[in-house]
């Protein structure tokens, strides 16, 4: 299997990060796997899509830091790939991180992948339903008993009102951002301040206020869906809780902002919540993706490059992106029995 993940920056790449992990498993499992850079793409007069890519040299790898290191190393492979001699094109960058310094890049992946997508290479997730996706307001097609109460609004008079009926209190956040950047909790105490809390969010565009869920406290729970459903190894969820870094406010659980990732059980009341929104995943051809639920309610629906498998993997000793890659093959191998019925809303959660 040739298969290419594309990212924000081979640069910026980190050792832990999901990606990483995946494109390693794959290598050792004996698939070519290649890198492209977001801004490496050509729509070329033959209409086709080629990329500048880079792939490690070919052999074991157990260490996730020598792998990386050796893909932006001289001895890494590097060239010019047309996207039709690949059998997957895993979009992996996500649109929020270049919403600030290179707003030209955040659709790059899902325009080139759709694209490449139309000479039958297998892109994950769907482009199409990237689309719909590309900042936090897709959480508002799912089911409302799922969703907490939210507003979604740039008028200061508006959020101020929300907040109030909220009692004081309520989550403050940029409709395209990541990583917890400009994420604000506000309590009854801080209402002479809200308007400047308002101004930092809005610099980035909409502001989305939403209820402020008192099971916040315990962090909320990431979970991993595959083919529209939890995502499993030797009878294990890919999940686990993430917890708030000693003082720091409720809300802000990313692991990139300091949080710490424990074990959870997935009880009757997460699968529940996680078959809900399975329909519309499926409908939107969501292959991989990652659920931020607290209590009964989701928080996000990470669908560009939800992160975690690593620290999921350590704690329940279990390979969950052999089972990715697993799901990949089976894809690629239904694709070439049937040449004649390429789907790929079909084929990313078949």
């Amino acid at each position: 299997m040739r298969l290419a993940m594309v990212v924000n920056n081979i640069n910026t790449e980190v050792s832990d990060y999901t990606t990483t992990v995946m494109a390693m498993r794959a290598t050792n499992m004996g698939h070519e796997v290649w890198y492209i850079d977001v801004a490496e793409f050509d729509y070329a007069p033959d209409h086709y899509v080629y990329a500048r890519a880079r792939r490690v040299p070919d052999k074991k790898y157990r260490s996730l830091r020598v792998y990386l290191e050796s893909l932006r190393s001289q001895s890494a492979y590097q060239e010019r790939i047309c996207a039709t001699d690949l059998d997957v094109l895993m979009l992996r960058n996500d649109p929020a991180e270049d919403v600030m310094d290179r707003p030209w890049a955040r659709l790059a992946g899902i325009n080139f992948g759709r694209l490449a997508m139309q000479h039958g290479v297998i892109v994950l997730n769907d482009p199409n339903g990237l689309t719909h996706a590309v900042n936090k307001m897709y959480l508002q097609y799912f089911p409302e008993e799922v969703r907490p109460r939210t507003l979604i609004s740039r008028d200061k008079d508006e959020i101020k009102a929300f907040i109030d009926e909220e009692g004081g209190r309520g989550v403050l956040k940029p409709i395209t951002g990541s990583g917890g950047r400009n994420v604000f909790l506000v309590q009854p105490e801080d209402k002479p301040n809200i308007n400047q809390m308002i101004e930092a969010v809005s610099r980035e565009g909409y502001v989305i206020a939403q209820e402020y869920l008192p099971d916040a406290s315990h962090g909320d729970i990431r979970l991993f869906l595959m083919n529209g459903d939890p995502l499993c190894s030797k009878g294990k969820y890919a999940a686990f809780r993430r917890q708030r870094k000693k003082g720091d406010w409720d809300m802000r659980s990313n692991i990139t902002a300091g949080a710490v990732a424990v074990p959870v059980q997935i009880d009757e009341t997460i699968l529940a919540l996680a078959e809900s929104v399975r329909t519309k995943l499926i409908q939107d051809g969501m292959f991989l993706v990652g659920l931020d639920i607290v209590g009964d309610k989701l928080m996000e629906i990470n669908v560009f490059s939800p992160g975690g498998l690593m620290s999921m993997g350590q704690m329940e000793e279990c390979h969950f992106c052999c089972e990715i890659i697993l799901s990949l093959e089976r894809k690629v191998e239904y694709l070439r029995n049937n040449p004649g019925s390429f789907d790929n809303v079909k084929l990313a959660t078949l």
